[in-house]
């Protein structure tokens, strides 16, 4: 029998201390202005979720020529910082912490989403045309990617400003710090994977230049902003997106012993369904706080704490239907079930309308240790 209670002993992350091992993890949901501003709604979905040990907010954009989907948010404009300071007020009243997950999607935007500008990249490499990596509908342009332009190095240099820029509103918003999205396909991954990255500069080529963007972003993102600001987030080898390796735990391997030296705030690390030991291989690289993410429970967590070198762990579904799901992991408390057609709508449904336990139908309940549902993927 595991011992759950590992889940809520304090940890020092960054500039602030977890109250339980409990992240809530990034997820999409599609629910800010058009402009990319968040909402009263963004406000409150954050705020009912404030007894995580963190809250990893969902992506922002922190540019246009990052934006890769409809209502999801940005941090480039003074309207952005305003609306992410009504969030991190909410979540820090409520005595919760958050740091925000800075997402530039490179070429899996659209120019109708670009104002007629082509999708840029490391390379003009196109993803898979006849690809759907989801299949849950999501507000972006229905048809096939397109082409992207590779980036010169002086426009790879303006958007490493871009991402520096964005860390310094996120730190006048009031969030605890910012988390790179080096996962899933985006355009970190997009430079660090041997398909997508086929310079010859500085940019591209060995595992030590495929790295050097996502580690000029950090340098300059906590060079701007202070020590213990910065986190990154990898999925080791996931070919989602239509991103390949030729060989990831090289890749992985160097980048994370890169990172060990920065005094990162912590790493995020998933493995989406490897079959090399990402955890096993790379927990031992990185001098710092490492949170664990993809399809844990309420044991499989703790077990991770305790045996498999996690120091927090992430978990995504069960936040989107269970806002107090630190309060029921703790007391062993029943889960509310998950509606998957509300995951990437623009309304309250299936976001700020889950009940907390004591509201809940106890028959409708499932058993506190369920697995997560799985994640759909978005048409």
């Amino acid at each position: 029998m595991i011992d759950t209670s590992i889940l809520f002993e304090p940890l020092s992350v960054g500039n602030i201390t977890m109250e339980n091992r409990l992240a809530m993890a990034p997820m999409t949901r599609q629910r800010s202005y058009l402009d990319g501003t968040p909402t009263d709604l963004n406000v409150e979905h954050y705020r009912q979720r404030a007894s995580a040990g963190l809250i990893i907010t969902e992506g922002i954009a922190p540019s246009e020529m990052g934006t890769g989907y409809l209502f999801s948010p940005g941090l480039y404009t003074d309207s952005h910082q305003e609306g992410w300071r009504k969030i991190s007020e909410a979540v820090h009243a409520e005595g919760g912490h958050l740091f925000g997950q800075i997402m530039h999607v490179g070429r899996l935007s659209d120019e109708l989403l670009l104002n007629g500008k082509q999708p840029i990249a490391p390379s003009a490499v196109q993803p898979d045309p006849t690809a759907r990596h989801y299949t849950v509908s999501c507000p972006r342009p229905k048809r096939s990617y397109l082409p992207p332009r590779a980036l010169t190095h002086q426009e790879v240099l303006g958007v490493i400003d871009e991402f520096r820029d964005c860390a310094v509103r996120a730190q006048r918003a009031g969030l605890d710090g910012v988390e790179i999205h080096s996962a899933s396909g985006y355009l970190p991954m997009q430079f660090l994977s041997t398909n997508t990255n086929l310079r010859t500069d500085e940019w591209g080529g060995s595992v030590e230049k495929r790295a050097n963007f996502l580690l000029a972003c950090v340098d300059a993102m906590i060079a701007a902003t202070s020590p213990g600001f910065v986190a990154v987030k990898f999925s080791p080898g996931w070919q989602f997106h239509n991103v390949f390796d030729d060989d990831p735990i090289a890749t992985y391997s160097h980048a994370t012993r890169e990172l060990s030296k920065r005094n990162l705030a912590y790493l995020q690390l998933g493995n989406y369904g490897m079959d090399w030991d990402v955890y096993g291989t790379l927990r031992p690289l990185f001098d710092g706080p490492v949170g664990y993410v993809a399809g844990f429970t309420r044991s499989t967590g703790a077990k991770a704490i305790a045996e498999d070198g996690a120091d927090f762990i992430c978990y995504g579904q069960n936040y989107i239907s269970n806002p107090d799901l630190a309060e029921r992991y703790e007391q062993g408390l029943g889960l509310n079930h998950i509606e998957q057609d509300g995951y990437y709508t623009q309304g309250a449904k299936g976001y700020t309308d889950y009940p907390v336990h004591a509201d809940a139908d106890p028959g409708s309940l499932i058993d506190v240790d369920s697995p997560p549902t799985p994640m759909p993927q978005i048409d």
